[in-house]
């Protein structure tokens, strides 16, 4: 199936028509029985953008006429909202969420919404009690992910040609790794989240954002470049342009490099794919430098970010913080503190490849994955959340049984190209 940057393309120069793609589109969405992927559809809608898609020429923007999905939560005038939970299922959205907004403004036609899990509550498993369980393409068996799931699941079937998700817990990268896609979290605060609220809760800009971050779902690193363009910086009056990457050659770039941790050893599957990754980087030409940045310690960085998580559904509405004020402030320095010495690291790095996940796509219903912990899963993305910086999971090969195997890049602060195209570049090679 074609990249949405391909797609835009062969619109734009008449090898095919927007109404031919997203027919296409409908029908596959319409005979999927097993994935369970796409929730909900605008038929008649998207049929009718394309045809204006058509009529109007290939120049409206960088995805004109191209079919898109976005993850439910989103608001789409005239769509559900219901976050996976019964308690919303009636409500339908009056207006576009800005995400949606700009998409659009880009030429995409967004023809319908991606499964989550109810409340966007579990980073690993994507099931509600609205519209069921989504499954991982590579094994119906195993999970896709959360709380993307359906995001990552209906982009690695070829239900959609770009997504749009949302990453407080890895839920964009981790979905990503296990479906075998690429999903980035970009630097915090540069995608705008009205029109991300669950029903009924009001919209407040915050000055502080961090840790819940939007960001886009692909099938190839260009096509994250493409929608983060399209949909990043502050609204209006406000502006913001993406910085260029730092190198465009492979054997330019300075790579930090860790493959494993006690919290959270990789498996044999993945420390197979990630040493047959680093010796693509070796043979590229790039700088490799095997240790975490001085002075960071792996463990309480995970820890904290753990404390930052407890004060997130704190400030959210959730259960208070059991944490004092002297606490809360420790905590927060803490975190400044984390950023500051990564970013002196990248004063002389450019990206930091690790793992996105110790494992890959699991069984459903797991509690513990290979005899490890089920929070485990959140130790090696927890880092670039809570610095902020943005990081993306991109895939790097299959095992022996077909399931997808991924690397997380990690890229200084507000340089979201710097690691887009360092693993558009490595993708080449390895994907």
């Amino acid at each position: 199936m074609l990249t949405a940057g391909e797609a835009a393309e062969r619109i734009r120069v008449g090898q095919t028509t927007s109404r031919e793609l997203t027919e296409e589109l409908l029908t596959r969405i319409a005979a999927d029985t097993a994935v369970n992927a796409v929730v909900e559809v605008r038929r008649e809608y998207a049929l009718s953008a394309a045809d204006r898609a058509d009529r109007g020429g290939g120049s409206s923007g960088a995805l004109h006429g191209v079919p898109v999905t976005v993850k439910e939560c989103f608001d789409v005038g005239g769509m559900h909202t219901t976050w996976g939970n019964p308690a919303f299922a009636g409500f339908v959205a009056r207006r576009d969420a800005v995400v949606v907004e700009r998409l659009q403004r880009a030429g995409a036609i967004v023809v319908g919404k991606t499964n989550v899990h109810t409340m966007l509550a579990d980073f690993g498993q994507t099931t509600n009690e609205i519209y069921g369980r989504t499954n991982n393409p590579a094994d119906l068996t195993r999970t896709p992910g959360g709380s993307s799931g359906g995001a990552a699941a209906a982009l690695a079937v070829g239900l959609t040609y770009l997504e749009y998700g949302s990453d407080l817990v890895g839920s964009v990268r981790l979905p990503a790794a296990y479906c075998g896609v690429y999903g980035l979290k970009p630097t915090n605060g540069l995608v705008p989240q009205r029109g991300f609220q669950p029903p009924g809760t009001p919209y407040v800009p915050s000055e502080l954002p961090n840790l819940s971050t939007l960001g886009p779902l692909a099938r190839s690193a260009a096509d994250l470049r493409i929608a983060l363009r399209a949909t990043a910086g502050p609204e209006a009056p406000y502006s913001y342009t993406l910085r260029p990457p730092r190198h465009r050659q492979l054997s330019d770039y300075r790579v930090g490099i860790v493959t494993d941790h006690p919290a959270a050893p990789v498996t044999a599957e993945v420390g197979d794919a990630l040493s047959n990754t680093i010796d693509v980087l070796a043979k590229s030409g790039a700088k490799i430098v095997e240790k975490w940045p001085d002075r960071v310690d792996p463990n309480g960085q995970a820890d904290e970010f753990g404390r930052q998580v407890e004060l997130f559904f704190a400030l959210h509405g959730g259960e208070p913080s059991s944490l004092t004020v002297d606490q809360l402030l420790t905590t927060e320095r803490n975190r400044l503190a984390a950023r500051a010495k990564w970013q002196q690291y990248f004063e002389n790095v450019d990206v930091f490849l690790c793992p996105t996940s110790f494992t890959v796509a699991f069984p459903h219903g797991s509690t513990t994955i290979d005899g490890r912990p089920y929070e485990a899963q959140v130790f090696w993305i927890a880092h670039a959340s809570l610095i902020g910086h943005p990081a993306l999971s991109m895939p790097i090969g299959r095992t022996a049984a077909g399931l997808p195997t991924a690397a997380q890049v990690i890229g200084p602060w507000h340089e979201d190209d710097t690691a887009i195209t360092f693993a558009e570049l490595l993708g080449q090679l390895v994907d």
